[in-house]
C-alpha cells in the first residue's frame, strides 16, 4: 500500500541527487551535468572534492521548466533567461512583458514550421498518387 492510500502525507524534500532528478524526469545523468554546465542549475557540491552534486527543490523546478521549454521549441538561452527574470526580484510587468514576447516570437517558429510541413505532406501525397498509378499501369496486363 502506497503513502496515498495509507493517509501517510507525503514528505517534502529538500534535496535531491543526480539519480533521482534522473529517473523523476527519465532524462540521463550527463543531460543534467550539461544543463547545470549552461547554468540552468546550480547544485550545491558535497563530499570528498566536492563531487557529490547535491539538487534542492527550486533546482528540480528549474530542471522542469527547461524540460518543458525544450518541448515547446525554446533554445537554453532564451530557457535561461526567462527562469532568471522569473526569478528576479521586483515588478512583474517587465518579466510577464518578456514572457509574452518570447511565446509570440516562439508561436511564429512553430506556425511556420507547421506550414512548411503541411506543404511537405502535401508533396508527399502527390508523389504517392504518381507512383501507385504507375505501379498499376504497370501491373495492366498489355493488350496487343
Amino acid at each position: 500500500m502506497n503513502d496515498r492510500a495509507s493517509g501517510v502525507a507525503d514528505v517534502v524534500r529538500t534535496h535531491y541527487t543526480i539519480t533521482d532528478l534522473a529517473r523523476e524526469f527519465d532524462i540521463t545523468t550527463r543531460a543534467i551535468r550539461f544543463y547545470e554546465d549552461q547554468g540552468l542549475l546550480a547544485p550545491t557540491r558535497e563530499g570528498s572534492g566536492g563531487l557529490r552534486r547535491i539538487y534542492t527543490p527550486r533546482d528540480r523546478t528549474r530542471l522542469k521548466l527547461t524540460l518543458r521549454g525544450k518541448r515547446l521549441g525554446f533554445s537554453l538561452l532564451e530557457i535561461k533567461q526567462l527562469l532568471d527574470l522569473y526569478e528576479s526580484p521586483g515588478d512583474t510587468l517587465p518579466q510577464l512583458t518578456a514572457f509574452l514576447d518570447s511565446l509570440a516570437s516562439q508561436r511564429q517558429v512553430l506556425e511556420r514550421q507547421l506550414e512548411d510541413l503541411t506543404a511537405t505532406l502535401a508533396e508527399l501525397d502527390q508523389y504517392e498518387a504518381q507512383c501507385r498509378t504507375l505501379l498499376a499501369n504497370h501491373r495492366e496486363p498489355s493488350t496487343a
